[in-house]
């Protein structure tokens, strides 16, 4: 349940910026930096879309190569898949490549994300996109508090460090540093999403009920993640900027 809200609600906040700033029809060059599993690769490539998708994970490009085995041809031959790392996107890609540029879930592993972001500011064409999923350095205490885990709570309060659910330390973001550092990039911010206030203690394997009540958390959440003062406190914050 927990990637089913964040992946619907992220594509639906996607399409709400790409339909707001984009002409009707356009064809977008789209950039997937840690494309991870593929899922809004393919969501884009579906809708007409040119996508490249950035992976430094051999096993996580092979899962992706094997869905999109499954698709028709045309959506095949909108997709180019590059092994490679987020931060060398100077070495794959001419300036002004690309109309749109995901990075989700990517800058939590990394220590210093500037010099990253900059980068794929640079190869965003004037007036391009850029769309961030990042963990919220300003409710990390919300998960552990819920879960009655006061040591881990209290000690979220004063470090943008944790430990996420497969063990590994990484490092979330504030809303404020990562406004700073995008107006500083050249992209400042357009809008921004709280994703999964409601549901992120879920368990791993916690499904909703049924079709129905899937659509009313949607609901509930998509709802939150635009409302003052939820958002603020969701896990996750979906950044989107304009490259000017």
């Amino acid at each position: 349940m927990r990637n089913t809200v964040r992946q619907e609600l992220v594509a639906r906040q996607l399409e709400e910026q790409i339909t707001g700033h984009f002409p009707v029809g356009q064809r977008l060059r789209v950039l997937d930096v840690g494309l991870g599993q593929g899922t809004q690769a393919l969501r884009l490539a579906r809708a007409g879309h040119m996508i490249t998708g950035l992976e430094s994970d051999a096993q996580m490009l092979s899962a992706v190569r094997t869905a999109l085995a499954a698709e028709p041809e045309g959506i095949r031959e909108r997709v180019r898949l590059i092994e490679g790392d987020g931060r060398d996107t100077g070495v794959h890609f001419l300036p002004g490549s690309f109309d749109v540029v995901l990075c989700h879930g990517v800058l939590m592993y990394l220590a210093e994300p500037d010099a990253m972001l900059a980068g794929l500011a640079r190869v965003l064409a004037p007036g391009g996109l850029l769309s961030l999923l990042v963990r919220n350095a300003d409710a990390l205490a919300m998960r552990p508090g819920l879960a009655g885990d006061w040591e881990n709570a209290l000690s979220a309060f004063d470090s943008p460090v944790y430990t996420n659910r497969i063990g590994l330390e990484v490092r979330a973001d504030r809303l404020s540093a990562l406004t700073a550092t995008l107006a500083g990039i050249g992209a400042p911010l357009h809008a921004w999403y709280g994703v999964r206030v409601f549901t992120d203690p879920a368990g791993d394997d916690e499904q909703p009920r049924s079709t129905e009540e899937l659509e009313r958390i949607l609901a509930a959440e998509e709802r939150a993640g635009r409302t003052d003062p939820y958002r603020a406190v969701a896990a996750l914050l979906h950044l989107c900027g304009v490259r000017g």
